[in-house]
């Protein structure tokens, strides 16, 4: 299952830069996660603070 970002995303970018695939970028008014690019490792979650990535 991809991640997603929920709608407490405060678009500070935190997860973007630690994507190893880059399937994150920058949406309207969140950012969004490629479910198809996502490789599931979680990183994003790790350093979000506000906890907005979260498994499918």
């Amino acid at each position: 299952m991809a991640y997603i970002i929920s709608d407490d995303c405060v678009m500070c970018g935190a997860c973007a830069g630690e994507c190893p695939v880059g399937a994150i970028s920058e949406g309207d008014g969140k950012y969004t996660i490629d479910a198809d690019a996502c490789v599931e490792c979680g990183a994003c979650a790790g350093v979000c603070p506000v906890g907005a990535p979260n498994a499918e």
